[in-house]
């Protein structure tokens, strides 16, 4: 039986998404009493899950000011983006070793109908962004089910929770590098059914590695000399 979820997990998880998906913006004071309020609890769940938060690397403290939401440089993000290529290449690499049941192969190829669809336009429209988005976390989400490991599961859950490092991240706006992405997504699907191992591993994480390339070259705009992401960054990004 699972183990039941204290408040304060859950807590933790609903802060957690707050700040990875830019609802709470690095420097931000995560102050206790809006918090509660608009998660609908008690500050007391709160209190422990910004504790937690802040043993996690999401948050900072400052004596007698409280917690402020962490900024990022661009060398950590990219650091987060080359651990998080590591695992998804080795879970492309197990799906390959085990091969794909029905059930997973036609999820794949589902969604990459979907994703040529969409790219067989001469323009990408921002009313594209959610399917296309939907279709690359169903190729990713897929390839790692398929891996049959929920350790690594895990741990490649754990490496995207760090803002602008989720497979929900697209930048839509740069039609060729779109296409290139989405044929990464066949190339690693082809590779996997093949039972190719180490081509499914490359191809996997070089198609991770190298959407967080293009993420910090996009980047680089709002940042200073000293490389910090600046808060217009995340509302830039993950509005998009």
């Amino acid at each position: 039986m699972a183990a039941t979820r204290t408040r304060s997990q859950t807590v933790t998880d609903d802060i957690r998404e707050l700040i990875v998906q830019g609802e709470l913006q690095p420097g931000e004071h995560a102050n206790e009493q809006p918090i509660a309020e608009r998660l609908g609890v008690s500050r007391t769940p709160v209190r422990t899950a910004l504790s937690t938060l802040a043993t996690e690397g999401f948050l900072v403290y400052h004596p007698n000011r409280g917690y402020f939401v962490r900024r990022f440089d661009l060398s950590e993000l990219m650091d987060a983006y080359d651990v998080r290529a590591t695992l998804e290449g080795l879970a492309a690499r197990r799906a390959a070793e085990r091969g794909l049941n029905d059930e997973d192969e036609a999820a794949i190829r589902a969604a990459l109908a979907d994703g040529d669809r969409i790219l067989t336009k001469d323009t990408f429209e921002p009313d594209d962004l959610l399917p296309y988005r939907a279709m690359n976390m169903a190729v990713h989400g897929t390839v790692i089910k398929a891996a049959h490991s929920v350790r690594l599961e895990q741990a490649i859950r754990s490496a995207q929770n760090m803002p602008l490092l989720s497979d929900r991240i697209i930048l839509w706006q740069d039609l060729p590098i779109l296409r290139r992405s989405h044929d990464d997504h066949h190339r690693v699907l082809d590779a996997i059914l093949h039972r190719k191992e180490w081509r499914a591993e490359s191809l996997m994480r070089e198609h991770v590695y190298y959407a967080g390339l293009n993420l910090q070259r996009h980047l680089r705009q709002y940042c200073g000399h000293d490389d910090i992401i600046q808060p217009e960054a995340w509302r830039d990004v993950l509005a998009s």
